[in-house]
């Protein structure tokens, strides 16, 4: 989920480094729109491929890791729950959080533009519909 991550973000233009697997204090994905990693907004992506929804205590701890100018995305294919909601929505820092369905969507959005990484991971196939 992490590569997929990734490869959603590079399709919408920035330049992504994925973090070794092991401890990472919440930074699975760190993407910036120049090469170097420099420019903001940076954004630090947390990401969990887990049933349960993310509650507030993990988002709480997500973005007490961010820094100055960073930007956080935090994708969760269980979803969040109400309290999580509202930990991002009164956050200090932006912070997008991304469950399944929006990953989705957003994934079938940028899929035209998407690398044969990402492809080679979730391949989709269009389907047209008569109006």
């Amino acid at each position: 989920m992490e590569q997929l991550t990734a490869g959603l973000l590079r399709a919408m233009g920035y330049h992504v480094r994925v973090t070794p697997k092991g401890p990472d204090g919440g930074r699975d994905v760190i993407a910036s729109p120049d090469a170097l990693g420099l420019e903001a907004p940076r954004i630090i992506c947390e990401v969990k491929h887990r049933k349960g929804s993310m509650g507030a205590p993990q988002l709480r701890a997500f973005i007490g890791g961010l820094r100055g100018g960073d930007c956080g995305l935090y994708v969760s294919t269980g979803g969040f729950t109400k309290e999580a909601r509202y930990e991002a929505d009164r956050s200090n820092v932006p912070v997008r959080l991304l469950d399944l369905d929006g990953f989705a969507r957003l994934y079938a959005d940028f899929y035209d533009r998407t690398d044969e990484d990402a492809r080679a991971i979730l391949p989709l196939v269009r389907i047209w519909l008569p109006a």
